[in-house]
């Protein structure tokens, strides 16, 4: 018998992971972690590097709040290189150049972690982008928005950032940053029912 779930913990500041999760219905609640994603290391494959991340995440969030926590991590990879965050707007056009016009690979670790009873699922999600062919002007006022710079690859797929985009196979929502179907089916196997559902 699942049990109906109504709030969940989310360890990101990221507000548009907190916002998926609220269009499930879920009243989500930011709990802080200590874990530096900037000072990790990203040995390993991409989905490897996510999923860690992702772990790490969860593993040191900060205790309180609702039992059921996620935790994510979305990194980019343009021919086997990882694209974080830009640290500047000159940075940030510089992945775009590198993007422009090409196909690269987002992919999205996962951890959904019951911290009443210990138990967990995790997962990579993954996902091909293909960039449109973009014009120096194009990227000057895609960095000048502020949009790009704390997402990984400098840019985010919803909103000003889905017109760099030609086309995605994949899942959607792994790019903006939180496969919401995995979370769905994660959240099952450990016993609980969303709203309406």
């Amino acid at each position: 018998m699942s049990e109906p779930l109504t709030k969940i913990a989310l360890a990101s500041r990221s507000p548009r992971r907190k916002q998926l999760l609220e269009a499930l219905g879920l009243d989500v609640e930011v709990i802080p972690s200590a874990y530096d994603e900037a000072t990790a290391t990203n040995d390993g494959s991409p989905g490897e590097a996510a999923l860690r991340h992702a772990l790490g995440k969860a593993r040191m969030a900060h205790a309180g709040g609702p039992p059921v926590l996620v935790a994510a991590d979305t990194i980019v990879s343009l021919d086997g290189e990882l694209l974080g965050k830009p640290k500047d707007g000159r940075e940030g056009r510089a992945m775009l150049r590198r993007l422009s016009g090409r196909e690269h690979s987002v992919f999205t670790g996962f951890v959904v972690l019951d911290r009443s009873n210990g138990q967990s699922r995790s997962g990579v999600e993954s996902t091909l982008v293909r960039f449109l062919p973009l014009e120096p002007e194009q990227i000057d006022a895609y960095v000048a928005s502020g949009d790009p710079l704390d997402k990984a690859g400098s840019y985010g797929i919803q909103g000003r950032g889905a017109l760099l985009v030609a086309s995605i196979n994949g899942d959607f929502y792994a790019v903006m940053g939180l496969p919401l179907a995995r979370i769905g089916a994660s959240l099952r196997e450990l016993g609980y029912r969303l709203p309406a559902s």
